[in-house]
C-alpha cells in the first residue's frame, strides 16, 4: 500500500510517500480501505515529535480515516496512528457508521473538530443561552462547527479571524461579530465586539500573545478553554492569585481523554451527523489534497492558508 512515513522528525519535509506492506488487524480490530483521510493540527505536532504523547518512529501519522471495511460497511473511525495510508487498523468498537446522504469530507469533519467543538462549547465551557462566546481561528476545522453550534446554543459569537475572507466566511455561518485576528489591539477589539464589556466564554488554540489577551477579557466567572497552540509561543505563567481576584477560570481540553467512550465520542458523533442530515449544522470542507501532496498541504495549514477541513485522497 502507498503510504506517508517519517523516519526523522521535523516540519513539512519529512513526510515521505513509501510503499508499505498492508497492516495485519489483530482481534477487536479491523482493516479499513482508506477513501479518506482526515488533516488536523495535531498531525504537525505528530511529524515534529512536539505533541502531547510522545511518538515513535519510523511513523505513518494521522489519527482519522473514512472508508469500508470487508464487510461492506462505510465508516469513520479514529487510528492510533498509521491513517496517512491507504489501509489503516481500527478498533471495532470505535467505528461509526456514516448516514446516507453525509459525504467523506462532512463526515471527517465530524470525528475531531466535530467532537471538540461540542466538548468545549458543553462538556467543559458549559455555555448557556445568551452568554458571549469569542471563537479564534474561526475559520478552521473546529471554529466553523463552533460558531454554528453556539448560535444553535443561544450565544452571541465573537470570531476571530486572520483575513477578510476568513471573517466574511465566519459571519456567513452565523457569528453575530467577526474581528481581526492580526491588528494590534485585539483586547479593544474583543472588548468592543461585546458592547465594551468583558466576555463569558473563550475558545483559544493559539498561545502566546491571545492566549494572554484572551485571559484579560474574560468576565468575572468568565471560562478560557485551552485545545491547542497553533502559534508553538507558549503563553505567560499564570499565578493563582489573577484567577483568585478575578473569578475567572482556565481549562485545558484534549480529546484524546474522550477516546474509547462511547458516550463522549461515538454518541457525540452521532448527534453530530444527525444535525448535519437535518441541515442545521452546514460542515465547511477544505481542499482536498492527494496522498502523494501531504507536504503541501501540511505547509498550508502552518502558514493559515487554509478554511474548513482539509483531507487527503488516497487514490493519489
Amino acid at each position: 500500500m502507498k503510504a506517508i512515513q517519517v523516519t526523522a522528525f521535523g516540519g513539512p519535509e519529512v513526510m515521505n510517500l513509501v510503499d508499505l506492506p498492508d497492516p495485519i488487524a489483530k482481534e477487536g480490530f479491523a482493516i479499513i480501505d482508506v477513501t479518506a483521510i482526515g488533516i488536523n493540527y495535531a498531525d504537525t505536532h505528530q511529524t515534529e515529535n512536539s505533541y502531547l504523547s510522545k511518538q515513535k518512529l519510523p511513523l505513518v501519522p494521522g489519527i482519522e480515516v473514512v472508508g469500508t471495511t470487508s464487510d461492506g460497511r462505510r465508516v469513520l473511525a479514529p487510528v492510533p496512528s498509521g491513517g496517512y495510508a491507504q489501509k489503516a487498523v481500527a478498533h471495532l468498537s470505535t467505528m461509526i457508521d456514516i448516514p446516507d446522504g453525509v459525504s467523506d469530507s462532512q463526515a471527517l469533519c465530524m470525528l475531531v473538530q466535530g467532537s471538540t467543538a461540542w466538548h468545549i462549547l458543553k462538556s467543559v465551557g458549559h455555555v448557556r443561552a445568551g452568554e458571549s462566546v469569542v471563537i479564534h481561528a474561526a475559520a478552521g476545522g473546529v471554529g466553523t462547527i463552533a460558531i454554528q453550534l453556539a448560535k444553535m446554543w443561544g450565544a452571541k459569537v465573537i470570531a476571530v479571524a486572520s483575513t477578510a475572507k476568513k471573517r466574511e466566511l465566519a459571519t456567513s455561518l452565523g457569528a453575530d461579530v467577526a474581528i481581526d485576528a492580526d491588528q494590534n489591539n485585539l483586547l479593544a477589539a474583543i472588548l468592543e465586539a461585546n458592547g465594551g464589556k468583558p466576555v463569558d466564554l473563550i475558545l483559544e488554540m493559539v498561545g502566546g500573545k491571545t492566549f494572554d489577551l484572551s485571559l484579560e477579557a474574560l468576565a468575572p466567572f468568565g471560562r478560557l478553554i485551552t485545545f491547542g497552540m497553533a502559534s508553538r509561543e507558549a503563553p505567560s505563567m499564570i499565578h493563582p492569585g489573577v484567577l483568585l481576584a478575578s473569578s475567572k477560570s482556565v481549562t485545558g481540553f484534549w480529546l484524546s481523554h474522550c477516546f474509547g467512550s462511547k458516550e463522549l465520542m461515538n454518541d457525540v458523533i452521532i448527534a453530530l451527523f444527525e444535525l448535519v442530515t437535518s441541515g442545521k449544522l452546514k460542515p465547511v470542507t477544505g481542499e482536498v489534497f492527494g496522498l502523494s501532496q501531504a507536504r503541501r498541504a501540511h505547509q498550508a495549514m502552518l502558514a493559515r492558508h487554509t478554511t474548513g477541513k482539509i483531507t487527503l485522497n488516497p487514490a493519489e
